[in-house]
């Protein structure tokens, strides 16, 4: 996959995406001190959503549109898309000034009339929401339009995967990545089953990744480990902002040491290779090896209380021992000798 100039996947960096979301709070300054802010944490994007309120839902307060057991309680669905929306007014500044920053800029649409929008912005790639995953549909209008398409799962069953990707390869896509999810605000660390990413590539033979609402840095660094290419936090400039995703959003300090550690994560998995390093063969130089431990005179036998398997490793390999003992030396060994034949 690549999106711009950055490939994404294997034997490439994970691409770490700053997820805007509505912690702007409704101020543009804010959203533009965030891209710079994101930028110095070092994400590789700024990820933004377009809809309204009225592009995502209707205004009701029937039993089915109030909000329950989450951090929104209270609300409608309404109510909190109408608060953390992102003008669509903005949306052409808020790309110029990623570009500027040398940040990629995508976006989730979440109705047709976004994806016209975005493509107006000449969007380089696309996002689908976890709650988006069941809108054939929208997925099929996305991926008509022959960008990356980047899936979170944070709802989805095994069907509703398959679906998905079967919707954007009937459209002639095949460029793209699943991301694993867990929709909770924040999610528990428990529920992040980091071996998905490992198989979500596998089996369905796309990138991987995750988009995360767990807290701390915990879940990114081992989703690295499982292989994810793809890292998706919320960023915010300062959570005394507050807003509707603060409380699960990570400041500039917390999303540059989460980058700071994935990139460690990254140096720390190598490769499969049996061969030393000159530094680690130097280490070898404190290993085990046969040394003369009692002073042997010529004729005398080898036994166990003038030779030994000791540190370090400048003599015969502790292999030969048992090949070396009762015989006879051909001459003289002092106390300390690298035993060698």
């Amino acid at each position: 996959m690549k999106i711009q100039n950055t490939e994404i996947g294997p034997d490439h960096p994970v691409f770490i995406i700053a997820e805007l979301s509505a912690n702007h709070n409704g101020s543009l300054d804010v959203a533009l001190e965030t891209i710079k802010a994101a930028k110095r944490a070092g994400a590789d994007c700024i990820k933004l959503q377009t809809y309204t309120a009225d592009t995502i839902t209707i205004n009701s307060n029937k039993e089915d549109f109030l909000i329950k057991g989450t951090i929104w309680e209270g609300k409608n669905l309404y109510q909190l898309y109408q608060e953390a929306y992102t003008p669509w007014e903005w949306h052409e500044a808020l790309f110029k000034a990623a570009a500027e920053e040398g940040l990629i800029c995508f976006s989730s649409p979440f109705d047709k009339t976004a994806v016209d929008f975005l493509e107006n912005l000449n969007t380089p790639a696309y996002k689908i929401a976890s709650f988006e995953i069941t809108d054939i549909p929208l997925i099929e209008y996305v991926a008509s339009k022959g960008k990356p398409v980047i899936i979170s799962t944070g709802i989805a069953e095994k069907e509703d995967i398959e679906l998905a990707l079967e919707a954007c390869k009937r459209m002639g896509n095949k460029d793209l990545a699943l991301l694993k999810c867990t929709s909770s605000y924040p999610a528990p660390i428990e529920e992040a089953n980091m071996v998905m990413v490992k198989d979500l590539a596998e089996r369905y033979g796309v990138i991987s990744g995750l988009s995360d609402h767990t807290m701390g840095s915990t879940v990114p660094i081992v989703a690295t480990c499982f292989g994810a290419k793809i890292i998706e936090k919320h960023f915010i400039l300062d959570k005394s902002i507050g807003g509707p995703d603060a409380s699960f959003s990570m400041d500039e300090k917390e999303f540059t040491d989460m980058i700071k550690a994935v990139r460690e994560a990254e140096k720390a998995i190598g490769k499969v290779d049996y061969n030393l390093t000159d530094k680690q063969k130097k280490g070898k130089d404190f290993s085990r090896s046969l040394y003369v431990v009692n002073d042997i005179k010529e004729g005398e036998k080898f036994t166990m209380e003038n030779i030994s398997s000791i540190r370090p490793g400048f003599g015969m390999h502790p292999k030969h021992l048992k090949d070396i003992l009762g015989r006879r030396a051909e001459r003289n060994y002092v106390y300390g000798d690298r035993f060698i034949l």
